[in-house]
């Protein structure tokens, strides 16, 4: 946020309803991708803004393919880290993944919670960090839970500083964990009706950029490697990939240079 501001761009980063510093819904279990889109419309229109680049990671490339979906108008381009644009049926295959993977877990109403529960807010985002930096997927035994899968005496990634993990920990010590869990995971599947176009055949023309960690744990879900090379160009044509070298699933908190100059490469070159 900092470089893109001091590059000469206006720089407007909203926490999701539900976390950090925004109000949580009072019912979370509704929350929704469609909400979350909503907001960034509103938002954008309280502002009187146009045209916008988005830049988004994890799930929140998601929000961001769908905002693209349904205001195609509004991009100037986008940019998303860790996950890429996923057609439903891509979205669909992670269903037939191991009953203890990590998604298929917290999809599960009150697992998470009671998983969660045993610990305090900074054990849950530290365990998180150093389970999500390895490159192998996090998946549970049948009577394990996914924080087991995380050794106490693990240390953080290097580059996490104990400072950062007091950040989130207080930030997710007020959120609490709900809506985290009700968007991405139990959304997963919602159902996008976008105007005029088959949801499962969807095309995004606006310029893209896919930024990832060649260690990313992403790419050990089974067809993803192969889908990065050959398939997800039929929804982003204008799509490039760019693999930072050993890059985990953190790659702008591992790499934040490199991937500030990617993002400046891409946002001058687009310009509007």
């Amino acid at each position: 946020m900092v470089a893109i501001a001091e590059a000469g761009f206006r720089v407007i980063a909203p926490d999701y309803r539900g976390y950090g510093l925004s109000d949580i819904p009072a019912e979370p279990e509704k929350t929704s991708f469609a909400d979350l889109v909503t907001d960034i419309a509103i938002i954008l229109q309280s502002l009187a803004i146009s045209k916008v680049f988005v830049i988004a990671k994890d799930f929140g490339g998601m929000v961001a393919y769908i905002f693209a979906i349904f205001f195609p108008e509004k991009l100037a381009g986008i940019v998303t880290m860790g996950v890429p644009y996923m057609p439903p049926q891509a979205l669909q295959q992670i269903q037939t993944l191991p009953e203890g993977f990590y998604m298929r877990r917290w999809q599960e109403p009150g697992r998470a919670e009671a998983d969660f529960g045993r610990f305090d807010a900074k054990t849950v985002v530290r365990s998180i960090y150093i389970l999500f930096s390895e490159s192998e997927l996090p998946i549970a035994d049948e009577n394990q839970e996914i924080m087991d899968l995380v050794d106490p005496s693990a240390s953080l990634p290097s580059w996490f500083t104990e400072e950062d993990l007091e950040i989130y920990a207080a930030s997710y010590s007020k959120s609490g964990f709900l809506t985290g869990l009700q968007v991405p995971y139990r959304s997963l599947l919602e159902r996008v009706e976008p105007p005029n176009q088959d949801a499962n055949n969807l095309r995004i023309e606006t310029p893209a950029l896919f930024i990832t960690g060649d260690k990313d744990f992403f790419f050990n879900i089974p067809g993803m490697e192969e889908y990065l090379k050959s398939g997800v160009k039929n929804y982003v044509p204008n799509l490039e990939t760019i693999y930072i070298s050993e890059g985990s699933h953190f790659v702008h908190e591992q790499f934040p240079e490199k991937v500030n100059q990617l993002l400046l490469n891409f946002l001058k070159h687009n310009k509007y």
